[in-house]
């Protein structure tokens, strides 16, 4: 037997304990805990979390709601266009059950949780993405060969079948290259405690939200009245029935104020919501908390913008890099983007947007049509010429004097 310094045992289990990346089966959960959980947690015991399925349920039907465009590149220019086969599947319907919305709901739902998102590629005799199958993470293992290629294991009720890189598109969220790490599994704690805080307070409800009181004689009790006064009198502080207790002239009940615990319990749920917030990027306002500020106070609209640029763009950027890496033929990648549209979850108010098309126009920088077909509006005669501000224009003509016209004298 091969004696281990202690310290090299506590730097071992540091090292198999912290993020890596290994040959083998490649995990998205924490090597260890920091401590015990106040409970189990899995996907459906977490999604009962109000704050938990109030964060998953907005990212993904914020990304689900944005159209997909693909743009056509020829140099710096970019034109938008339908004419590529992957636009059928990925903008419009990805599989025979499925559309856009849905397909990205399924895809976002997953990577949010588990930190990887999984989808099934079928291709056709042209080599063509043909359709998009998502299939969930809690599924799906990850094993990273020793030749360094990838393979995914996926249990269904056929068994298990090993399917390759090139076969999945596979989104995941930050972690080691191979896999994302779980917000999910990360978040167990947090989670375990908001469970435990709904269980207390479902038991207080339980119990007809009965504040805990105190039933006093007036002469001394053996064990044996002691219990038989307290079942008679339960329903005082205990049950959900409201019968009318009577007392005798000798007995007095006396209510206790909420305990400590019950006090502490209740700031405990206002910090929970905080905190499963902090751990999926979502501020705690956009999810209906409304404990340290006003949902439709001031700053509000920094707050959702704050949020769209740094909590929902990069997860945006992940989707569109990866689909364009791995669902584009290598020979297209450079001739094709694909985006969601972002623009329409920062579009302003009218009153804003028709001032901003103002300046546009006035400034050269767009023209009419242009500004026309933002709000969907039919293109005008003369609307596709730049104009400049004062005479209002067309732009090749600024500069240019008008001829004046002579007239002969009278006489």
């Amino acid at each position: 037997m091969t004696w281990i310094p202690t310290w090299a045992a506590a730097a071992w289990g540091w090292f198999r304990s912290g993020l890596r990346r290994l040959a083998g089966l490649q995990l998205p959960f924490p090597g260890r805990r920091t401590s015990a959980a106040a409970g189990a947690v899995d996907f459906d015991s977490a999604m009962q979390v109000s704050a938990f399925w109030a964060c998953v349920k907005l990212i993904a039907e914020t990304v689900s709601s944005l159209p997909v465009v693909f743009y056509q590149v020829n140099g710096t220019q970019r034109t938008p266009s339908d004419d590529h086969p992957l636009f059928g599947v990925l903008a419009l319907k990805p599989n025979r059950y499925q559309t856009r919305v849905d397909f990205f709901l399924t895809m976002v739902l997953n990577l949010v949780t588990w930190g990887n998102a999984y989808a099934i590629i079928t291709r056709n005799g042209t080599g063509q993405v043909a359709s998009l199958l998502p299939i969930m993470s809690s599924q799906v293992e990850t094993r990273l060969l020793s030749d360094g290629s990838v393979v995914h294991l996926y249990t269904s009720s056929e068994g298990i079948t090993a399917l390759s890189e090139e076969s999945v598109w596979h989104i995941k969220l930050f972690g080691n290259g191979i896999v994302g790490l779980s917000p999910l599994a990360y978040a167990a704690n947090s989670i375990a405690i908001a469970q435990a805080n709904e269980e207390r307070v479902a038991s207080v409800m339980r119990n007809g939200a009965k504040p805990s009181g105190v039933l006093m004689v007036d002469s001394a009790l053996n064990s044996a009245q002691r219990n038989e006064i307290r079942a008679s009198f339960a329903d005082l502080a205990e049950g959900n029935d409201d019968n009318l207790i009577v007392l005798d002239k000798f007995m007095k009940y006396e209510k206790v104020s909420m305990s400590p615990e019950d006090i502490e319990l209740l700031q405990s749920r206002k910090y929970q919501v905080e905190d499963i917030a902090r751990f999926m990027g979502t501020p705690s306002v956009l999810i209906n908390d409304n404990s340290s500020t006003t949902a439709f106070g001031a700053g509000i609209q920094q707050i959702i913008e704050g949020w769209y640029k740094l909590g929902l763009r990069p997860i945006l950027e992940n989707i569109e890099l990866s689909a364009r890496v791995n669902l584009l033929p290598a020979g297209e990648r450079r001739r094709w983007e694909i985006e969601f549209d972002f623009d329409a979850l920062l579009r302003a108010d009218m009153l804003a947007r028709f001032d901003a098309y103002n300046k546009a126009i006035n400034g050269g920088f767009a023209t009419p049509n242009q500004c026309r077909a933002f709000e969907g509006w039919p293109a005008v005669a003369g609307g596709d010429q730049l104009l400049v501000n004062g005479t209002m224009v067309p732009i090749a003509q600024a500069g240019q004097k008008t001829p004046i016209e002579v007239r002969p004298s009278g006489n």
